[in-house]
Protein backbone atom coordinates (compact mmCIF):
# COMPACT_ATOMS: atom_id res chain seq x y z
CA UNK A 1 0.00 0.00 0.00
CA UNK A 2 1.39 3.34 -1.01
CA UNK A 3 1.72 5.82 1.88
CA UNK A 4 0.74 9.40 1.09
CA UNK A 5 2.75 12.14 2.77
CA UNK A 6 0.68 13.67 5.60
CA UNK A 7 1.24 17.16 4.16
CA UNK A 8 -0.20 16.04 0.79
CA UNK A 9 -3.11 14.20 2.36
CA UNK A 10 -6.55 15.73 1.86
CA UNK A 11 -7.47 14.45 5.33
CA UNK A 12 -4.54 16.39 6.80
CA UNK A 13 -5.57 19.59 5.00
CA UNK A 14 -9.18 19.19 6.13
CA UNK A 15 -7.97 18.59 9.67
CA UNK A 16 -5.78 21.69 9.54
CA UNK A 17 -8.62 23.87 8.26
CA UNK A 18 -10.92 22.41 10.91
CA UNK A 19 -8.45 23.17 13.72
CA UNK A 20 -7.80 26.70 12.43
CA UNK A 21 -11.49 27.56 12.10
CA UNK A 22 -12.30 25.98 15.45
CA UNK A 23 -9.46 27.86 17.18
CA UNK A 24 -10.37 31.12 15.45
CA UNK A 25 -14.02 30.90 16.49
CA UNK A 26 -13.16 30.06 20.10
CA UNK A 27 -10.48 32.78 20.13
CA UNK A 28 -13.02 35.35 18.96
CA UNK A 29 -15.47 34.27 21.68
CA UNK A 30 -12.81 34.34 24.40
CA UNK A 31 -11.53 37.69 23.16
CA UNK A 32 -15.01 39.13 23.32
CA UNK A 33 -15.39 37.79 26.88
CA UNK A 34 -12.03 39.32 27.81
CA UNK A 35 -12.88 42.70 26.32
CA UNK A 36 -16.35 42.71 27.87
CA UNK A 37 -15.04 41.81 31.33
CA UNK A 38 -12.28 44.43 31.34
CA UNK A 39 -14.56 47.09 29.88
CA UNK A 40 -17.21 46.32 32.50
CA UNK A 41 -14.65 46.56 35.32
CA UNK A 42 -13.32 49.87 33.95
CA UNK A 43 -16.84 51.29 33.75
CA UNK A 44 -17.59 50.12 37.29
CA UNK A 45 -14.43 51.80 38.60
CA UNK A 46 -15.19 55.07 36.82
CA UNK A 47 -18.82 54.99 37.99
CA UNK A 48 -17.66 54.56 41.60
CA UNK A 49 -15.20 57.47 41.27
CA UNK A 50 -17.89 59.68 39.73
CA UNK A 51 -20.24 58.79 42.58
CA UNK A 52 -17.55 59.75 45.13
CA UNK A 53 -16.88 63.09 43.41
CA UNK A 54 -20.59 63.85 43.16
CA UNK A 55 -21.04 63.18 46.85
CA UNK A 56 -17.99 65.33 47.82
CA UNK A 57 -19.18 68.16 45.53
CA UNK A 58 -22.58 68.17 47.22
CA UNK A 59 -20.90 68.29 50.65
CA UNK A 60 -18.79 71.27 49.54
CA UNK A 61 -21.87 73.04 48.24
CA UNK A 62 -23.74 72.50 51.54
CA UNK A 63 -20.93 72.83 54.14
CA UNK A 64 -18.12 74.51 52.26
CA UNK A 65 -14.46 73.87 52.87
CA UNK A 66 -14.79 72.76 56.56
CA UNK A 67 -17.42 70.12 55.73
CA UNK A 68 -15.32 68.78 52.81
CA UNK A 69 -12.18 68.55 54.97
CA UNK A 70 -14.06 66.81 57.77
CA UNK A 71 -15.56 64.18 55.44
CA UNK A 72 -12.27 63.55 53.63
CA UNK A 73 -10.41 63.22 56.95
CA UNK A 74 -12.94 60.69 58.20
CA UNK A 75 -12.67 58.61 55.06
CA UNK A 76 -8.88 58.62 55.08
CA UNK A 77 -8.80 57.61 58.75
CA UNK A 78 -11.44 54.89 58.30
CA UNK A 79 -9.83 53.47 55.16
CA UNK A 80 -9.12 49.76 55.50
CA UNK A 81 -5.65 48.32 54.59
CA UNK A 82 -6.92 46.74 51.42
CA UNK A 83 -8.85 49.80 50.25
CA UNK A 84 -7.15 51.42 47.26
CA UNK A 85 -9.32 54.57 47.08
CA UNK A 86 -7.27 57.74 46.49
CA UNK A 87 -8.19 61.05 48.20
CA UNK A 88 -6.22 64.25 47.74
CA UNK A 89 -7.28 67.85 48.52
CA UNK A 90 -4.77 70.63 47.79
CA UNK A 91 -4.78 74.39 47.68
CA UNK A 92 -4.35 76.34 44.47
CA UNK A 93 -0.58 75.71 44.61
CA UNK A 94 -1.15 71.92 44.83
CA UNK A 95 0.05 71.82 48.44
CA UNK A 96 -1.63 68.84 50.17
CA UNK A 97 -4.33 69.63 52.72
CA UNK A 98 -5.95 66.21 53.18
CA UNK A 99 -4.52 63.16 51.48
CA UNK A 100 -3.60 59.51 51.69
CA UNK A 101 -0.92 59.72 48.97
CA UNK A 102 2.40 61.59 48.86
CA UNK A 103 1.18 64.44 46.69
CA UNK A 104 -0.26 65.54 43.40
CA UNK A 105 0.98 63.17 40.67
CA UNK A 106 3.49 64.83 38.39
CA UNK A 107 3.73 62.12 35.69
CA UNK A 108 0.04 61.70 35.21
CA UNK A 109 -1.46 60.81 31.85
CA UNK A 110 -4.29 63.34 31.43
CA UNK A 111 -7.47 62.17 29.73
CA UNK A 112 -10.68 63.97 28.74
CA UNK A 113 -13.13 64.93 31.48
CA UNK A 114 -10.46 65.44 34.13
CA UNK A 115 -9.46 61.78 34.15
CA UNK A 116 -5.81 60.83 34.63
CA UNK A 117 -3.76 57.66 35.03
CA UNK A 118 -0.62 57.60 37.16
CA UNK A 119 1.62 55.31 39.15
CA UNK A 120 0.39 54.75 42.69
CA UNK A 121 2.87 54.00 45.46
CA UNK A 122 1.92 55.91 48.64
CA UNK A 123 -0.80 53.57 49.85
CA UNK A 124 0.63 50.34 48.48
CA UNK A 125 1.05 47.45 50.84
CA UNK A 126 4.59 46.68 51.94
CA UNK A 127 6.36 44.50 49.42
CA UNK A 128 3.69 44.94 46.76
CA UNK A 129 4.52 45.93 43.25
CA UNK A 130 3.66 49.38 41.94
CA UNK A 131 0.36 49.61 40.13
CA UNK A 132 -1.52 52.20 38.13
CA UNK A 133 -4.23 54.38 39.61
CA UNK A 134 -7.11 56.06 37.83
CA UNK A 135 -8.48 59.30 39.22
CA UNK A 136 -10.54 62.36 38.36
CA UNK A 137 -9.65 65.92 39.28
CA UNK A 138 -12.09 68.66 40.27
CA UNK A 139 -11.50 72.35 41.12
CA UNK A 140 -13.58 74.18 43.76
CA UNK A 141 -13.83 77.97 43.37
CA UNK A 142 -10.32 78.11 41.87
CA UNK A 143 -9.01 77.68 45.41
CA UNK A 144 -8.98 73.94 46.04
CA UNK A 145 -8.05 70.98 43.85
CA UNK A 146 -9.70 67.66 44.58
CA UNK A 147 -8.40 64.33 43.25
CA UNK A 148 -10.47 61.15 43.79
CA UNK A 149 -9.44 57.82 42.32
CA UNK A 150 -8.84 54.12 42.78
CA UNK A 151 -5.87 51.85 42.43
CA UNK A 152 -6.18 49.48 39.46
CA UNK A 153 -4.56 46.50 41.16
CA UNK A 154 -7.82 44.52 41.14
CA UNK A 155 -8.32 45.38 37.50
CA UNK A 156 -4.72 44.37 36.71
CA UNK A 157 -5.23 41.08 38.57
CA UNK A 158 -8.46 40.53 36.70
CA UNK A 159 -6.76 41.28 33.39
CA UNK A 160 -3.99 38.80 34.21
CA UNK A 161 -6.51 36.18 35.32
CA UNK A 162 -8.72 36.57 32.27
CA UNK A 163 -5.63 36.73 30.03
CA UNK A 164 -4.32 33.44 31.43
CA UNK A 165 -7.76 31.91 31.04
CA UNK A 166 -7.80 33.13 27.45
CA UNK A 167 -4.39 31.61 26.70
CA UNK A 168 -5.22 28.29 28.34
CA UNK A 169 -8.59 28.30 26.65
CA UNK A 170 -6.91 28.72 23.28
CA UNK A 171 -4.36 26.01 24.12
CA UNK A 172 -7.14 23.66 25.19
CA UNK A 173 -9.12 24.57 22.10
CA UNK A 174 -6.19 23.79 19.81
CA UNK A 175 -5.54 20.53 21.67
CA UNK A 176 -9.19 19.48 21.43
CA UNK A 177 -9.26 20.61 17.81
CA UNK A 178 -6.20 18.51 17.03
CA UNK A 179 -7.72 15.50 18.77
CA UNK A 180 -11.02 15.99 16.97
CA UNK A 181 -9.19 16.60 13.69
CA UNK A 182 -7.07 13.48 14.20
CA UNK A 183 -10.19 11.42 14.86
CA UNK A 184 -11.82 12.87 11.76
CA UNK A 185 -8.67 12.17 9.72
CA UNK A 186 -8.60 8.59 10.98
CA UNK A 187 -12.24 8.18 10.03
CA UNK A 188 -11.59 9.55 6.55
CA UNK A 189 -8.50 7.37 6.14
CA UNK A 190 -10.41 4.31 7.32
CA UNK A 191 -13.31 4.80 4.91
CA UNK A 192 -11.13 5.88 1.99
CA UNK A 193 -8.57 3.18 2.80
CA UNK A 194 -11.27 0.51 2.50
CA UNK A 195 -12.32 1.95 -0.87
CA UNK A 196 -8.70 2.12 -2.10
CA UNK A 197 -7.93 -1.41 -0.92
CA UNK A 198 -10.97 -2.80 -2.69
CA UNK A 199 -10.12 -0.78 -5.80
CA UNK A 200 -6.61 -2.27 -5.88
CA UNK A 201 -8.04 -5.78 -5.61
CA UNK A 202 -10.39 -4.99 -8.47
CA UNK A 203 -7.52 -3.58 -10.58
CA UNK A 204 -5.64 -6.82 -9.98
CA UNK A 205 -8.49 -8.65 -11.67
CA UNK A 206 -10.93 -9.52 -8.89
CA UNK A 207 -13.95 -7.95 -10.57
CA UNK A 208 -16.37 -9.73 -8.24
CA UNK A 209 -15.18 -7.75 -5.22
CA UNK A 210 -17.33 -4.85 -4.04
CA UNK A 211 -16.86 -1.93 -1.65
CA UNK A 212 -18.42 -2.55 1.75
CA UNK A 213 -20.97 -0.08 3.13
CA UNK A 214 -21.80 0.63 6.77
CA UNK A 215 -25.49 1.33 6.35
CA UNK A 216 -25.18 4.88 7.67
CA UNK A 217 -26.48 6.44 4.47
CA UNK A 218 -23.71 9.05 4.51
CA UNK A 219 -21.67 10.35 1.59
CA UNK A 220 -19.23 7.45 1.77
CA UNK A 221 -22.04 4.91 1.56
CA UNK A 222 -23.48 6.82 -1.38
CA UNK A 223 -20.05 6.82 -3.08
CA UNK A 224 -19.61 3.09 -2.38
CA UNK A 225 -23.07 2.30 -3.78
CA UNK A 226 -22.39 4.31 -6.94
CA UNK A 227 -19.00 2.64 -7.43
CA UNK A 228 -20.51 -0.79 -6.82
CA UNK A 229 -23.22 -0.06 -9.36
CA UNK A 230 -20.59 1.02 -11.88
CA UNK A 231 -18.57 -2.13 -11.19
CA UNK A 232 -21.67 -4.25 -11.69
CA UNK A 233 -22.21 -2.75 -15.13
CA UNK A 234 -18.53 -3.15 -16.06
CA UNK A 235 -18.48 -6.76 -14.86
CA UNK A 236 -21.70 -7.56 -16.69
CA UNK A 237 -20.27 -6.07 -19.88
CA UNK A 238 -17.01 -7.99 -19.57
CA UNK A 239 -18.85 -11.18 -18.62
CA UNK A 240 -21.01 -10.75 -21.70
CA UNK A 241 -17.98 -10.36 -23.96
CA UNK A 242 -16.23 -13.33 -22.37
CA UNK A 243 -19.37 -15.44 -22.51
CA UNK A 244 -19.80 -14.68 -26.20
CA UNK A 245 -16.18 -15.56 -26.99
CA UNK A 246 -16.37 -18.72 -24.89
CA UNK A 247 -19.66 -19.75 -26.48
CA UNK A 248 -18.24 -19.11 -29.94
CA UNK A 249 -15.18 -21.19 -29.08
CA UNK A 250 -17.35 -23.99 -27.71
CA UNK A 251 -19.83 -23.95 -30.59
CA UNK A 252 -17.15 -23.85 -33.30
CA UNK A 253 -14.90 -26.46 -31.74
CA UNK A 254 -17.11 -29.40 -32.72
CA UNK A 255 -17.73 -28.45 -36.40
CA UNK A 256 -14.05 -27.56 -36.73
CA UNK A 257 -13.10 -31.01 -35.43
CA UNK A 258 -15.48 -32.55 -37.99
CA UNK A 259 -13.92 -30.42 -40.70
CA UNK A 260 -10.48 -31.65 -39.69
CA UNK A 261 -11.68 -35.28 -39.84
CA UNK A 262 -13.16 -34.71 -43.32
CA UNK A 263 -9.89 -33.16 -44.50
CA UNK A 264 -7.94 -36.14 -43.14
CA UNK A 265 -10.30 -38.51 -44.97
CA UNK A 266 -9.85 -36.48 -48.12
CA UNK A 267 -6.08 -36.58 -47.69
CA UNK A 268 -6.25 -40.36 -47.50
CA UNK A 269 -8.20 -40.42 -50.76
CA UNK A 270 -5.71 -38.21 -52.63
CA UNK A 271 -2.67 -40.13 -51.40
CA UNK A 272 0.06 -40.01 -54.01
CA UNK A 273 -0.94 -36.63 -55.42
CA UNK A 274 1.71 -34.30 -53.98
CA UNK A 275 0.06 -30.94 -54.68
CA UNK A 276 -3.25 -31.98 -53.15
CA UNK A 277 -1.51 -33.48 -50.10
CA UNK A 278 0.49 -30.27 -49.50
CA UNK A 279 -2.65 -28.15 -49.74
CA UNK A 280 -4.54 -30.44 -47.37
CA UNK A 281 -1.60 -30.45 -44.92
CA UNK A 282 -1.76 -26.66 -44.78
CA UNK A 283 -5.51 -26.84 -44.13
CA UNK A 284 -4.90 -29.34 -41.34
CA UNK A 285 -2.25 -27.05 -39.79
CA UNK A 286 -4.67 -24.14 -39.81
CA UNK A 287 -7.39 -26.33 -38.31
CA UNK A 288 -5.01 -27.50 -35.58
CA UNK A 289 -4.15 -23.86 -34.84
CA UNK A 290 -7.80 -22.89 -34.59
CA UNK A 291 -8.55 -25.89 -32.37
CA UNK A 292 -5.61 -24.95 -30.14
CA UNK A 293 -6.96 -21.40 -29.90
CA UNK A 294 -10.47 -22.55 -29.00
CA UNK A 295 -9.09 -25.05 -26.48
CA UNK A 296 -7.04 -22.25 -24.88
CA UNK A 297 -10.10 -19.98 -24.68
CA UNK A 298 -12.19 -22.68 -23.09
CA UNK A 299 -9.40 -23.59 -20.68
CA UNK A 300 -9.03 -19.94 -19.62
CA UNK A 301 -12.81 -19.71 -19.11
CA UNK A 302 -12.82 -22.88 -16.98
CA UNK A 303 -9.94 -21.53 -14.88
CA UNK A 304 -11.57 -18.12 -14.36
CA UNK A 305 -15.01 -19.41 -13.44
CA UNK A 306 -14.20 -22.67 -11.69
CA UNK A 307 -13.76 -23.54 -8.03
CA UNK A 308 -10.70 -25.63 -8.69
CA UNK A 309 -8.90 -24.33 -5.59
CA UNK A 310 -10.92 -26.90 -3.69
CA UNK A 311 -9.04 -29.65 -5.55
CA UNK A 312 -5.56 -28.25 -4.84
CA UNK A 313 -2.93 -30.63 -3.47
CA UNK A 314 0.63 -30.29 -2.20
CA UNK A 315 3.02 -30.23 -5.17
CA UNK A 316 6.78 -29.84 -5.57
CA UNK A 317 7.45 -26.84 -7.81
CA UNK A 318 10.99 -28.01 -8.63
CA UNK A 319 9.58 -31.37 -9.74
CA UNK A 320 7.41 -29.55 -12.30
CA UNK A 321 10.39 -27.50 -13.47
CA UNK A 322 12.58 -30.62 -13.78
CA UNK A 323 10.01 -32.24 -16.08
CA UNK A 324 9.88 -29.05 -18.16
CA UNK A 325 13.68 -28.97 -18.43
CA UNK A 326 13.70 -32.51 -19.81
CA UNK A 327 10.92 -31.55 -22.23
CA UNK A 328 12.34 -28.28 -23.57
CA UNK A 329 16.11 -28.73 -23.32
CA UNK A 330 16.25 -30.80 -26.55
CA UNK A 331 14.21 -28.12 -28.35
CA UNK A 332 16.63 -25.43 -27.20
CA UNK A 333 19.62 -27.52 -28.34
CA UNK A 334 17.95 -28.02 -31.69
CA UNK A 335 17.77 -24.23 -32.05
CA UNK A 336 21.41 -23.96 -30.92
CA UNK A 337 20.36 -22.17 -27.73
CA UNK A 338 21.82 -22.58 -24.25
CA UNK A 339 19.34 -23.72 -21.61
CA UNK A 340 20.61 -22.93 -18.09
CA UNK A 341 18.68 -24.21 -15.04
CA UNK A 342 19.44 -23.24 -11.45
CA UNK A 343 16.94 -24.87 -9.12
CA UNK A 344 17.16 -24.21 -5.39
CA UNK A 345 15.81 -26.24 -2.50
CA UNK A 346 12.54 -28.12 -2.81
CA UNK A 347 9.50 -25.85 -2.91
CA UNK A 348 6.14 -27.23 -1.78
CA UNK A 349 2.95 -25.40 -2.62
CA UNK A 350 -0.79 -26.12 -2.66
CA UNK A 351 -1.72 -26.04 -6.33
CA UNK A 352 -3.12 -27.77 -9.38
CA UNK A 353 -0.03 -29.45 -10.86
CA UNK A 354 -1.35 -29.62 -14.41
CA UNK A 355 -2.25 -25.93 -14.43
CA UNK A 356 1.15 -24.83 -13.11
CA UNK A 357 2.87 -27.16 -15.56
CA UNK A 358 0.97 -25.49 -18.43
CA UNK A 359 1.76 -21.98 -17.13
CA UNK A 360 5.50 -22.63 -16.75
CA UNK A 361 5.54 -24.44 -20.10
CA UNK A 362 4.03 -21.40 -21.85
CA UNK A 363 6.71 -19.13 -20.37
CA UNK A 364 9.58 -21.43 -21.37
CA UNK A 365 8.07 -21.98 -24.83
CA UNK A 366 7.83 -18.21 -25.34
CA UNK A 367 11.44 -17.76 -24.21
CA UNK A 368 12.68 -20.37 -26.70
CA UNK A 369 10.47 -19.02 -29.47
CA UNK A 370 11.76 -15.44 -29.18
CA UNK A 371 15.40 -16.11 -28.28
CA UNK A 372 17.67 -15.91 -31.35
CA UNK A 373 19.95 -18.71 -32.45
CA UNK A 374 22.90 -18.99 -30.09
CA UNK A 375 20.99 -17.17 -27.31
CA UNK A 376 20.45 -18.29 -23.74
CA UNK A 377 17.35 -19.20 -21.71
CA UNK A 378 17.67 -19.23 -17.93
CA UNK A 379 15.33 -20.96 -15.49
CA UNK A 380 15.87 -20.14 -11.80
CA UNK A 381 13.94 -21.08 -8.66
CA UNK A 382 14.62 -20.13 -5.06
CA UNK A 383 13.24 -19.27 -1.66
CA UNK A 384 13.42 -16.26 0.67
CA UNK A 385 12.05 -17.28 4.03
CA UNK A 386 8.55 -18.60 3.52
CA UNK A 387 8.26 -17.05 0.03
CA UNK A 388 9.46 -18.61 -3.20
CA UNK A 389 9.99 -17.49 -6.78
CA UNK A 390 10.56 -18.84 -10.29
CA UNK A 391 12.24 -16.74 -12.99
CA UNK A 392 12.36 -17.38 -16.72
CA UNK A 393 14.78 -15.10 -18.60
CA UNK A 394 15.91 -14.86 -22.22
CA UNK A 395 18.06 -12.55 -24.33
CA UNK A 396 15.55 -12.02 -27.12
CA UNK A 397 13.91 -8.74 -28.19
CA UNK A 398 12.04 -8.39 -24.89
CA UNK A 399 8.89 -6.37 -24.24
CA UNK A 400 8.62 -2.61 -23.77
CA UNK A 401 7.61 -1.59 -20.28
CA UNK A 402 4.53 0.17 -21.63
CA UNK A 403 3.31 -3.22 -22.93
CA UNK A 404 3.54 -5.09 -19.62
CA UNK A 405 -0.09 -4.53 -18.70
CA UNK A 406 -1.33 -5.36 -22.19
CA UNK A 407 0.50 -8.59 -23.00
CA UNK A 408 -1.69 -10.63 -20.63
CA UNK A 409 -4.87 -9.62 -22.44
CA UNK A 410 -6.55 -12.17 -24.66
CA UNK A 411 -5.40 -12.06 -28.29
CA UNK A 412 -3.06 -9.12 -27.64
CA UNK A 413 0.23 -9.39 -29.53
CA UNK A 414 2.93 -6.76 -29.79
CA UNK A 415 3.82 -5.69 -33.33
CA UNK A 416 7.14 -7.63 -33.78
CA UNK A 417 5.44 -10.91 -32.82
CA UNK A 418 2.56 -10.67 -35.29
CA UNK A 419 4.59 -12.39 -38.00
CA UNK A 420 5.29 -15.44 -35.81
CA UNK A 421 2.87 -18.31 -35.14
CA UNK A 422 0.65 -17.83 -32.13
CA UNK A 423 -2.78 -16.69 -31.03
CA UNK A 424 -1.99 -14.23 -28.27
CA UNK A 425 -3.44 -16.49 -25.56
CA UNK A 426 -0.26 -17.89 -23.98
CA UNK A 427 0.27 -15.25 -21.30
CA UNK A 428 -3.49 -14.83 -20.86
CA UNK A 429 -3.58 -18.48 -19.82
CA UNK A 430 -0.53 -17.97 -17.56
CA UNK A 431 -2.18 -14.97 -15.91
CA UNK A 432 -5.45 -16.85 -15.33
CA UNK A 433 -3.61 -19.79 -13.72
CA UNK A 434 -1.49 -17.54 -11.48
CA UNK A 435 -4.51 -15.50 -10.47
CA UNK A 436 -6.31 -18.69 -9.41
CA UNK A 437 -3.24 -19.69 -7.37
CA UNK A 438 -2.89 -16.16 -5.90
CA UNK A 439 0.64 -15.84 -7.30
CA UNK A 440 2.31 -12.65 -8.52
CA UNK A 441 3.37 -12.11 -12.14
CA UNK A 442 5.99 -9.47 -12.90
CA UNK A 443 7.94 -8.53 -16.02
CA UNK A 444 11.36 -6.87 -16.11
CA UNK A 445 14.04 -5.90 -18.63
CA UNK A 446 16.74 -8.60 -18.79
CA UNK A 447 19.10 -6.28 -20.74
CA UNK A 448 18.67 -7.66 -23.34
CA UNK A 449 15.57 -9.78 -23.36
CA UNK A 450 12.73 -10.36 -20.94
CA UNK A 451 12.69 -11.62 -17.37
CA UNK A 452 9.42 -13.09 -16.11
CA UNK A 453 9.08 -13.62 -12.35
CA UNK A 454 6.42 -15.70 -10.64
CA UNK A 455 6.45 -15.33 -6.89
CA UNK A 456 4.55 -15.36 -3.62
CA UNK A 457 6.32 -12.21 -2.37
CA UNK A 458 6.21 -8.53 -3.33
CA UNK A 459 3.52 -6.55 -5.13
CA UNK A 460 2.01 -8.13 -8.20
CA UNK A 461 2.08 -6.22 -11.46
CA UNK A 462 -1.28 -4.70 -12.25
CA UNK A 463 -1.71 -6.87 -15.31
CA UNK A 464 -5.04 -7.49 -16.92
CA UNK A 465 -5.33 -9.94 -19.74
CA UNK A 466 -2.83 -11.10 -23.06
CA UNK A 467 0.45 -12.33 -24.65
CA UNK A 468 3.26 -11.52 -26.94
CA UNK A 469 2.83 -14.70 -28.88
Amino acid sequence: MNQISPFRSSAFRITLVYVLLFSLSVGIILGFVYWSTIAYQNNQTEDNINAEILELSQVYERSGYPGLVTLLSQRVEQQSPGDSTVYLLTDSQFRPLVTNISGWPRLAFDREGGWMDFKLGAIEEEGATEVTARARALVFDNRYNLLVGRGMRDLANLQALVGRALVWGLVLTVALGLIGGFMMRQTLRSRLGAINQTSRRIMQGDLRRRIATRGTGDEFDELANNLNGMLDQIENGMEGVRRVSDNIAHDLKTPLARLKNKVEELKFKVAGRADEEIALDRILQEADGLLATFNALLRIARIEYSEQRKAFARVDINSILTDLIELYEPLAEEREQTFVAELGAAIEFDADRDMLFQAFANLIDNAIKYTPQGGQITLVSGQKGTDWFVEVADDGPGIAEAEYEKVVQRFYRIDPSRTTPGSGLGLALVFAVLKLHKLNLNFADNQPGLLVRISTDGPSANLQGGNKG
